[in-house]
This record gives C-alpha cells, structure tokens and sequence, in this order.
C-alpha cells in the first residue's frame, strides 16, 4: 500500500478509463474504507449503490448538467458509486438537529467519498467526483428511497490518462495561528 501523503499528492479527478474491469477484491477494499470512515456519533449515514449495468449508466448519464466534464466518464468507467446519505441522521440526537449547520449529512458524506477515491487510488484505480447532475432525476433511476438523498456519483476504473497536477494553495496561504 502507498504512503497516505503520496496518495493525498498523487490522487487526481480521472475521466477517461480502459475498458478493464474492477475486481471485486479492488471493490471490496474500497468499501472497506468507506466502512472505516469516521461520522457524526458513528451514524454510518452513507448508503451507496454499486452501478455496473450499462443501462443504468447510460441513464445516469442523462442526468448530467449539460457540457459536465464527467460526462463520457460516467458511461466509460467499468464501476460507478453512487453515493446517498440517510436524512435526519448525522447531526441529530433523540430526532432533533443538533448544529447551526443542520443536517450533518453533507459532512460526513464528503468524509466518504474522500475515503473512497483515496482508496481507489491506493488500488491502482481512479475516480472522479459526479455533484453536478440533476439529483432527484438520478434518485429515480437508482430508485433511491425517500428519507435518503443522493449526493454524488463516482465514476471508478482503471485510468488511461494522467491528469495533469494542478496548483495548489502553499499551506502559509490558507493557514492561520490562534485567530484569523
């Protein structure tokens, strides 16, 4: 397994893949660390839906803002995680929310999805994170219940490219000692 850093530094958002397939040990692993990640009182609120069937894909597909960048990616990608939260869950105690924030869902589902591409990544597959899509027409299709939401889609398989590194802010620039 890779050096974490070297897995933070080298992780990019990949949107052209070979035609090879995901084994299902390279799956599992990568939702064996989407099974790790920490949540709000260890609510797990994620639930995600494995996509493998092209038909779907290509539905999902459909439910891209036009001119998305991931759009051939969706259809390409031998696997796409479609990552959904449980409402009302993370950031609530005894049913009442909890944070100025509301419903803590987006956190943690970010936390997991970061999981997951780190993960991919440290099995020789590549990702890209899907937010720009029209949500509800996506819950359709995957038949997502009510009560949970579908928050991103992550197009997985193996890389045929290597995206180019993009500039980055120095630590200096977005870090600030004691006050702001």
């Amino acid at each position: 397994m890779a050096d974490f850093m070297e897995l933070v530094r080298t992780r990019r958002s990949v949107r052209k893949f070979t035609q090879d397939e995901v084994t299902a040990e390279q799956l599992n692993s990568v939702l064996e660390a989407a099974r790790w990640t920490p949540s709000w009182a260890n609510t797990q609120c994620w639930e995600i839906v494995s996509v493998t069937r092209q038909d779907l894909k290509e539905s999902l597909q459909q439910t891209l803002v036009k001119g998305n960048p991931a759009s051939r990616a969706m259809v390409q990608a031998p696997v796409v995680l479609a990552v959904c939260g449980r409402l009302q869950t993370a950031g609530y105690y005894k049913g009442e929310v909890t944070t100025k924030f509301g419903d803590w869902l987006l956190f943690d589902l970010g936390l997991v999805t970061q999981s997951i591409c780190l993960a991919a990544h440290s099995v020789g597959l590549g990702t890209v994170i899907v937010g720009l899509f029209d949500h509800d027409g996506a819950k359709r299709v995957l038949e997502v219940p009510e009560g949970n939401e579908l928050v991103t889609m992550i197009p997985m398989g193996h890389p045929d490219q290597e995206p180019k590194t993009p500039e980055r802010r120095k630590v200096e620039d977005f870090t600030h000692t004691e006050t702001w």
